[in-house]
């Protein structure tokens, strides 16, 4: 019988794989699916006792750890959304996105419990951490130790799932409302394309307040595998990461490509034996084509696949696979493809005319994955949509070119195209040309107000250690672009800032440029 919801993934595994293990950590604790399945149901019943209705929302700030995933299904069983945050960014954003959801519960940390928002009237406190000392709460390992039997609570494919916050990089975070049935529609997709089995091993190496993580989790959680979570600590030492991929015999990966070239860089892939791994996939952010080469001389026998998709479309709406030796003098990187099968696909013009083949225009998706709309912004939801012929279209504020042969070129963002000298530049083309550079280990462009100049392109760069002067990257750069392209100031950094989600934080990045041009 289909699944209804993401609930129903859990208790049909835990019903035909009851003792295989379906979470491990990074501290070799582990869950089997009968234990994952009774503690969640018991915290599920407790959530209902204690006022948790069906739609409701419960907040979940913890690191990363088996009490996440718990927390997560017992949240979905008890019919409520989840809402998971980010405990290592301000405390004070964290507590506003709480009160905007208005949550009815809280699972917690210990060290996190100043996260509590306090206009959101009687909130119950659910507790994870040592007991000693704690005054506030229900401690996390009294409640899942409670009476197991799943609440005769199901939630319907419309029902919300999960409210996942986007990183707020051009003003305040806004909340994503994903329903069961919009994930479900991409875990199946997933199912069918990656045809998972009981015996992979998952990696989980996105945090939960970021999509990504949704394939991780539920892809695995469907298919009876098991899915291993990599701690925020760990996924900052690609080296550990490397020998715990290895260890633990993982089979699927999926990550952001920056976490992927600190593995290629760092990772010390010569010495772990990888040769688990069946399959690659990433997103996200754009791969250079070097560092993929170099990735796939390690990774030899994975299959790798580049997913795109905001958010708002549930984790992916294209897809391209990936050759499995990429040339070595492809300097382009791959396209984001084509569109999944759960997926339609729109490009359209300026003057909202369908744009012709090999033609530019922004992308907008259709489909069972769409999400609902942003948690309490009627305005901002209906400026994201467009209604044509029947269908409801998301505007995902991309430009893409199309190919019939290689599918979905992505261009940049609609948001990231500034003009200068009359001329319109696509700030990721000057990014794209920089990762060409083979001292250039990350490079992030920025366009910053000037009061001579209307605005100064700003290129923020790291390097390894035979860091290339400015003028040679200027000369460079010539090279790739056009002049009027070309940076006008080079910023050069250890490592470049990034958000909780990993990608690049261009928001720190404008503050940095700024405070350099003074």
């Amino acid at each position: 019988m289909a699944s209804r919801n993401l609930a129903d993934l859990l208790e049909a595994s835990a019903l035909r794989y009851p003792q295989r293990l379906a979470v491990v950590d990074s501290e070799n604790l582990t869950l089997t699916y009968a234990e994952l399945e009774k503690q969640s149901n018991a915290l599920a019943r407790f959530l209902s006792r204690h006022g948790v209705r069906r739609g409701d929302r419960v907040g979940i700030a913890l690191p990363k750890g088996l009490p996440t995933v718990v927390s997560m299904f017992g949240t979905l069983k008890a019919g409520a959304a989840y809402v998971p945050i980010d405990i290592s960014a301000p405390t004070e954003r964290g507590r506003q996105i709480l009160e905007e959801c208005g949550i009815s519960a809280l699972i917690v940390d210990a060290a996190s419990l100043a996260l509590r928002p306090v206009s959101c009237g009687s909130v119950q406190v659910v507790v994870v951490g040592p007991p000693e000392g704690q005054t506030e709460g229900v401690p996390f390992h009294e409640v899942v130790a409670g009476e197991s039997e799943r609440e005769q609570i199901a939630p319907d494919g419309d029902d919300l799932a999960y409210i996942i916050y986007t990183s707020g990089s051009t003003g305040m975070p806004k909340g994503v409302m994903i329903s069961h049935a919009n994930a479900l529609s991409f875990i199946d997709w997933c199912a069918e394309t990656f045809a998972p089995t009981p015996d992979d091993r998952f990696s989980n190496h996105a945090p939960f307040h970021f999509d990504y993580s949704v394939l991780d989790l539920y892809l695995s959680i469907k298919h009876g595998a098991t899915v291993y979570l990599i701690s925020e600590d760990l996924a900052r030492r690609p080296r550990d990461m490397v020998r715990f991929i290895a260890r633990h015999r993982l089979t699927v990966w999926g990550s952001t490509p920056s976490a992927l070239t600190m593995i290629v860089q760092f990772g010390e892939l010569e010495a772990s034996d990888t040769s688990s791994l069946r399959l690659v996939t990433f997103g996200g952010e754009v791969f250079p084509p070097r560092h993929l080469r170099a990735l796939q001389r390690h990774w030899k026998s994975a299959e790798y696949f580049n997913l795109y998709g905001p958010t708002e479309i549930t984790t992916a709406c294209t897809f391209a696979r990936i050759p499995s030796n990429v040339p070595e003098n492809r300097e382009a990187p791959y396209p984001i493809g084509f569109a999944c099968a759960h997926c339609q696909t729109l490009v359209l013009d300026e003057s909202g005319r369908e744009v012709a083949e090999r033609g530019e225009g922004l992308l907008y998706i259709s489909g069972p994955s769409v999400f609902a709309g942003y948690w309490n912004r009627p305005a901002e939801t209906s400026a994201a949509f467009l209604d044509r012929s029947g269908a409801r279209w998301y505007n995902t504020g991309d430009i893409v070119r199309w190919d019939p042969a290689e599918g979905f070129t992505y261009v940049g963002r609609k948001d990231r195209m500034v003009k200068r000298r009359g001329y319109r530049i696509e700030l990721g083309e000057i990014e794209r040309a920089l990762h060409l550079h083979a001292g250039v280990r990350e490079a992030a462009v920025v366009a910053i107000p000037d009061a001579d100049a209307g605005l100064r392109i700003v290129a923020c760069v790291s390097c390894g250690n035979d860091r290339p002067s400015v003028v040679e990257l200027k000369s460079f750069c010539a090279t790739k672009v056009p002049t009027y392209m070309v940076p006008d100031r080079f910023v050069f950094q250890d490592k470049l800032p990034r958000t909780s989600s990993d990608k690049v934080d261009y928001q720190a990045l404008g503050r940095v440029a700024e405070a350099r041009g003074r």
